[in-house]
């Protein structure tokens, strides 16, 4: 099935991965966290300008609407096409709140495109380190501003700590990091893990399909 991950194939890296203890980082999670960060996200998809949603290389052409542009959506995406994922991308929406639209069709048309919605941070961080791509989405819903996206890394955080702060992600935004915390990346929208409003989402990259 091209267009996206039966669930056979889901359960089948799930059981596949059952030996590792969920703080155990597999080989297929290193090799998915490595193909995201070829894309050297802190040099590219800089904000305050239009870039190609692809590459996050500028792009000459001016921004529409008010506001310091950033582009964690178009960078998801990017990380995403990459490992022969879809997710809610250009042409199919502008990059202009991207991250909301993309919340939204997670929710409801991601299940049939191979996206599983996962319960909390936990199960993110054991997915991320099983090889899964993981993202954590953010839906801004004051007054139709952005909202947030950003992809989750393997990582061996003690329960405390990822109730704390939350697994460590890779994003694009007002400030970009090839590895930050997940409080410290989404602190421009306060209510998104302060609330627990962030919703994480795994699928499998097509190698392990």
């Amino acid at each position: 099935m091209k267009r996206g991950t039966t669930i056979a194939a889901w359960l089948a890296l799930i059981v596949g991965a059952a030996g590792a203890h969920a703080g155990e980082v597999t080989q297929q999670a290193r090799n998915v966290i490595a193909t995201v960060d070829t894309l050297d996200v802190e040099h590219h998809w800089p904000a305050g300008v239009h870039v190609h949603w692809e590459s996050g290389e500028p792009d000459g052409k001016p921004e529409s609407g008010i506001g310091k542009h950033t582009h964690c959506s178009a960078f998801v995406a990017a990380a995403a096409k990459r490992l022969g994922i879809y997710i809610l991308r250009p042409p199919e929406h502008k990059q202009i709140l991207l991250a909301n639209a993309q919340f939204d069709w997670l929710a409801n048309e991601g299940a049939s495109r191979g996206w599983r919605p996962l319960r909390d941070a936990a199960e993110a961080q054991a997915q991320a380190n099983r090889g899964m791509f993981v993202v954590a989405a953010y839906k801004n819903r004051r007054d139709d501003k952005p909202g947030h996206i950003a992809i989750v890394r393997p990582g061996t955080k003690s329960p405390a700590v990822l109730a704390g702060e939350g697994p460590d992600i890779t994003q694009a935004g007002a400030r970009n990091y090839r590895s930050t915390t997940l409080a410290q990346g989404f602190a421009g929208h306060p209510a998104a893990w302060r609330d627990r409003e962030v919703r994480f989402y795994a699928h499998a990259p097509e190698s392990s399909r």
